[in-house]
């Protein structure tokens, strides 16, 4: 069964985890990261990052280097490290300065595997790649900006720690060389090509219907590409080929994903279940969904099974102001009118690796809209499959 988390009665914007999965940050639609503690069932504020003048719109949790990447819709980025206090001896998180040069809203950021880079997309029409300036004490940015013609909305890096996959609002995926002379090595030859100076071009594709470019992700060996689109679609890019995948879908667009192996992605959006893709080079279908349509739901079951909550449904009028909260539903209507089969009740915002098993990911966390986190086995939908006769199968 998954593990259902309140988090709060606001949207979690985005959420990352520390290395060992005691920690979790978060933001709930608002300026401030918040640092919470795994205390027995339940997730507890211990710190608050509070530097940001507007929305926090992306987080990423080194799990090597223990520094946090939060950046904004003010058009900053910091970086946390924690440090012990001289005052008091405790423990805190201090920012450092990131130059990013854009002047538009950051939308997105990933630390690179080796964790000495972090890329942020914006709204600037360009991608701030960043690395540490010792002398000065901060992390200083070059930008990727040829031929990006609209906003930048997702980043995700290949296992080289050079080549950066982004997707943005001129309907397009594209992978970048983000190498950087001074802090990078060589890289090897890939699928991707050889020579690769800064901002070169290695691939450029195009969603089918020309939607948004809502989320991206290399394999795990960085030899295969996907990315979502506005227009219900998810493609999967195989360039040694070349050959691309198209998987259209009836259902709302996907704005996140992730590979969980190098056959298998998840992915979440606007339909509030996250889907699972299988598939290699001969050919890609949705297998499934880790959210079991099938399953007795109680009223409120993404609050119990001894999940823990900000606020536990105690009375029909506290569900009325719920419900009216997070998904808009008017007073007027009973409130199982609008309640929705699915764990969560209301868009997936990020779906991230939680464990590792085996071959791949074994459990992935999901955050959305409804203020929920869930953390999902990844292995469940096989099991569901077979039992619903494989009519998720396409």
């Amino acid at each position: 069964m998954p593990e259902i988390f309140s988090l709060g009665q606001t949207p979690v914007t985005c959420h990352s985890f520390n290395a060992d999965r005691t920690q979790l940050a978060v933001s709930l639609n608002n300026n401030e990261a918040l640092i919470m503690n795994k205390q027995g069932n339940e997730w507890v504020p211990s710190i608050t990052l509070s530097e940001h003048d507007k929305l926090i719109t992306s987080i990423d949790w080194a799990p090597n280097s223990n520094r946090i990447v939060t950046c904004s819709q003010d058009r900053n980025a910091y970086v946390w490290q924690e440090q012990t206090d001289p005052e008091t001896g405790g423990l805190v998180w201090k920012p450092t300065l990131v130059l990013l040069r854009i002047n538009r809203a950051a939308t997105h950021v990933r630390w690179s595997p080796k964790e000495d880079k972090f890329a942020v997309a914006s709204g600037a029409r360009a991608i701030a790649v960043c690395s540490f300036d010792a002398e000065n004490n901060w992390w200083v940015s070059k930008l990727l900006k040829k031929p990006i013609r609209s906003t930048v909305l997702a980043v995700d890096w290949h296992p080289n720690n050079v080549l950066l996959a982004a997707g943005s609002a001129d309907m397009k995926a594209r992978v970048f060389s983000a190498y950087i002379k001074e802090v990078d090595e060589r890289p090897s030859p890939t699928v991707w090509g050889s020579k690769l100076p800064f901002n070169t071009i290695c691939g450029e594709y195009t969603t089918p219907a020309g939607g948004w470019v809502h989320a991206v992700g290399f394999s795990p060996s960085g030899d295969v590409l996907a990315f979502a689109g506005h227009d219900s679609s998810i493609s999967i890019v195989y360039p040694g080929g070349p050959v691309l995948h198209t998987i259209r879908m009836q259902t709302l667009p996907l704005i996140t994903l992730t590979w969980t192996a190098e056959d298998s992605i998840v992915a979440a959006g606007h339909d509030c279940r996250p889907l699972v893709f299988a598939g290699s080079e001969a050919g890609w279908r949705e297998a499934g969904t880790l959210d079991d349509p099938s399953a007795a739901k109680s009223p409120d079951s993404r609050f119990g099974g001894g999940s823990p909550t900000v606020g536990r449904l105690k009375t029909g009028a506290f569900a009325t102001f719920r419900d009216a909260d997070t998904r808009g539903q008017s007073s007027a209507s009973p409130v199982t009118d609008t309640k929705l089969t699915t764990i969560h009740q209301n868009t997936i915002t990020s779906v991230r690796p939680y464990a590792y098993g085996g071959a791949g990911v074994s459990q992935v966390s999901t955050s959305g809209v409804d203020g929920t986190l869930v953390v999902w086995d990844v292995n469940a939908v096989v099991a569901l499959t077979s039992r619903l006769g494989g009519s998720h199968l396409r």
